[in-house]
């Protein structure tokens, strides 16, 4: 048996289970499994890889992209680069670390927004939102970032609120935090949304819901949006790929 699995908590949301038993019947790999490893603290994650000999790679989701680096024996490229990693792989006895949703964000966005010449604005500063970090310098898109305390961002949201002028400065706007996710469908980030800029574009990494409260009142006040799916199957497609390198 070869098994695949994801790391997170919780996992139970996650799209990423059924998209591999999709693939595993369409290609009849019947020695295949894909398994959902909840795991609230990572000091579980050794006992993992020994309890499970046929596990030969895993996604990485929220909160562990950046705190299972220390768990690594080398980390890839694209992990260094992004400072956390969501793909690991088990070659040759070694666990080795990979970061595919930079290059899967980087890739969505650009095939939609196309040439681009104004600023983003990042809500959040976690492991998803260092890939998408990654991805816009890739692009020479230059970014600000949100977050609740000040620590590490340009702005928090209660300085948005009080000077919401701000905002109309920003052409893209990425929601990288959970806010909105299922089932807490009725969150989002707190924004001037009255304030966007018409015919700006704000991207969400989530895709469950399709349409999130954050991509709602930016359509309603004159948005261009996009969810993140096309997201998750470029990188799932991208973390096949590495296991079977």
């Amino acid at each position: 048996m070869k098994r695949f699995g994801l790391i997170g908590y919780p996992v139970g949301h996650s799209y990423s289970q059924n998209f591999f038993k999709e693939k595993f019947e369409k290609l009849k790999l019947d020695d295949h499994a894909y398994d959902l490893f909840e795991m609230e603290f990572l000091n579980e994650f050794p006992a993992l890889w020994m309890r499970h000999q046929d596990l030969v790679g895993t996604n990485v989701t929220v909160p562990h992209k950046e705190n299972v680096l220390k768990y690594l024996d080398r980390q890839d490229a694209s992990a260094i680069k992004v400072g956390a990693a969501n793909v690991i792989h088990r070659k040759k006895g070694k666990l080795i670390g990979y970061n595919t949703d930079y290059m899967a964000f980087r890739e969505s966005l650009s095939s939609w927004i196309g040439k681009f010449s104004g600023e983003a604005l990042i809500l959040g500063t976690g492991g998803s939102s260092k890939a998408v970090q990654a991805g816009l310098t890739d692009l020479d898109i230059p970014f600000n970032m949100v977050s609740r305390n000040a620590n590490g961002a340009d702005y928090t949201y209660e300085q948005l609120k009080s000077n919401p002028e701000i905002i109309e400065r920003f052409e893209l706007i990425v929601n990288t935090t959970p806010l909105g996710m299922y089932p807490n469908i009725a969150s989002s980030p707190d924004l001037p949304y009255h304030k966007l800029k018409k015919g700006s574009f704000m991207f969400d990494l989530i895709y469950n819901p399709e349409e999130t409260e954050f991509l709602k009142q930016g359509k309603m006040n004159g948005a261009k949006t996009k969810n993140g799916f096309e997201m998750l199957e470029l990188q799932a497609e991208k973390s096949w790929d590495i296991w079977n390198s």
